[in-house]
């Protein structure tokens, strides 16, 4: 365990930094901590151990979580304090494997800065056809979305909820829920869910 700052071995204030960084850039990529383990050589343990503060991993270890991340090992250390608290349209990230089918054909992008807060927000966009019947989510926590443009039938425990532009939902994620498009044009909407899913 790490001890306390003025020996030279970090703080575990700053494993816990660190712990959370790897996590959100984990999560933001769609890894999941297997995954990971595989891209990065480290184990799942390991991995578990570290996003959760309660390793103290070797400079090796940090450059291989950091190879598996794509990321230069630098930017683990690299401090969040002057983060902006604003996320401009160009600079949204797409997330991939959001717990979503591979190619379902839907758009989703973060407008969060991360996901360290108590909230995610989300900009999604899914195509006419879009349905995702076939993998219901069910997770802690609740969601709220507003629809922008279009329409889209939320499901909530199979009961339909038709819902077209100006129209909102809130329901608790730990209902079986899902999600078609059966309209002509794409849906745009807004997705929030606390705790973030990632």
């Amino acid at each position: 365990m790490a001890s306390e700052e003025g020996n030279g071995l970090p703080t575990a204030s700053m494993l816990h930094a660190i712990g959370a960084k790897i996590r959100t850039m984990r999560k933001e990529r769609g890894l999941t901590v297997e995954r990971l383990s595989e891209l990065s050589g480290v184990s799942t343990g390991i991995v578990s151990q570290v996003e959760r503060g309660k390793a103290n991993p070797s400079f090796s270890t940090m450059v291989q979580l950091a190879h598996g991340l794509g990321i230069s090992v630098a930017r683990l250390f690299d401090g969040d304090d002057h983060r902006s608290p604003v996320v401009r349209k160009f600079e949204r990230r797409r997330i991939d494997g959001h717990g979503l089918a591979e190619g379902d054909g839907g758009l989703y992008e973060l407008l969060t800065p991360d996901l360290n807060g108590a909230l995610e927000a989300t900009w999604v966009e899914t195509p006419p056809g879009y349905d995702s019947s076939e993998t219901p989510y069910r997770h802690n926590g609740e969601e709220f979305g507003l629809i922008l443009s279009g329409a889209k039938d939320v499901y909530l425990d199979g009961v339909r909820h038709h819902l077209e532009a100006g129209d909102s939902i809130r329901y608790a994620s730990t209902i079986p829920h899902w999600y078609v498009n059966s309209g002509d044009e794409t849906c745009v909407a807004v997705w929030v869910i606390t705790p973030p899913t990632w």
